[in-house]
């Protein structure tokens, strides 16, 4: 672990503790990250940070609301002209994020906290995407359904990522559940030429994230080509 420069007295701020926090918890883990390790990390003493965040989940949350903050902004809107390949590239973008920071899914999607404020910030996103979806042509009980999908779909497969990750790093790491099934030509002969061929059934790889993408999209695209006296009878 890179030693830091220590902070100069009376020059500590919350920010100084929340970058400290982040780079810290990048070697460590969530899980793993203490006060008192955070200390010594930053070179003060524990009850520095006390004064700011008076315990461990106070931390989090405020670490949780500045992850949330940059990945709103950074997350592309879903236009109605093109809702398919916006919506698309939304989804292709939230998983992208979420496997390329792992600090954001322990605390956005695995251990959830958030303040008020943040907490509608989200809230208002979600609205945004459905108010596109329904701007589309899409009803309201659609575009919730829509978006609803592809949200459990993207974060359901970043998790299972994530876990098997952590799995995998942890002291007694083991393989994933797909890994572990007896495959082979004489018992599974359907599984072994999908293995072959490079399908992997339960794995959160690109190919299975990109099919089940798909074939959400095109669902949608179905209930939108639906007509009116089609959606009543539905």
């Amino acid at each position: 672990m890179a030693k830091r420069t220590r902070l100069e007295r009376g020059s500590l701020n919350p920010d100084d503790i929340l970058r400290g926090a982040f780079e810290l918890t990048d070697e460590v883990t969530v899980d793993n990250l203490s006060m008192p390790m955070l200390a010594r990390h930053l070179g003060i003493g524990v009850t520095s940070i006390y004064w700011y965040f008076r315990k461990k989940d106070d931390l989090l949350t405020a670490m949780a609301d500045h992850v949330l903050r940059e990945s709103v902004r950074s997350t592309p809107s879903v236009e109605p002209s093109d809702w398919r390949g916006t919506l698309q590239n939304h989804a292709r973008t939230v998983r992208r994020m979420f496997l390329g920071n792992p600090i954001l899914c322990d605390l956005i999607l695995i251990r959830p906290s958030l303040s008020a404020n943040v907490a509608k910030l989200g809230a208002r996103h979600n609205e945004n995407v459905i108010a596109g979806l329904v701007e589309s042509g899409f009803t309201l009980a659609d575009a919730v359904g829509i978006y609803s999908s592809i949200q459990l779909h993207v974060h359901g497969m970043i998790v299972l990522q994530r876990l098997q990750d952590k799995n995998r790093m942890s002291d007694s790491p083991s393989d994933a559940y797909y890994e572990i099934l007896p495959v082979s030509p004489e018992t599974t002969p359907l599984l072994a030429a999908a293995n072959e061929n490079g399908f992997r059934g339960g794995e959160p790889n690109d190919h299975n994230f990109e099919y089940g993408l798909t074939n959400i999209l095109d669902h949608a695209a179905q209930l939108l080509a639906t007509t009116p006296a089609q959606k009543a009878a539905r």
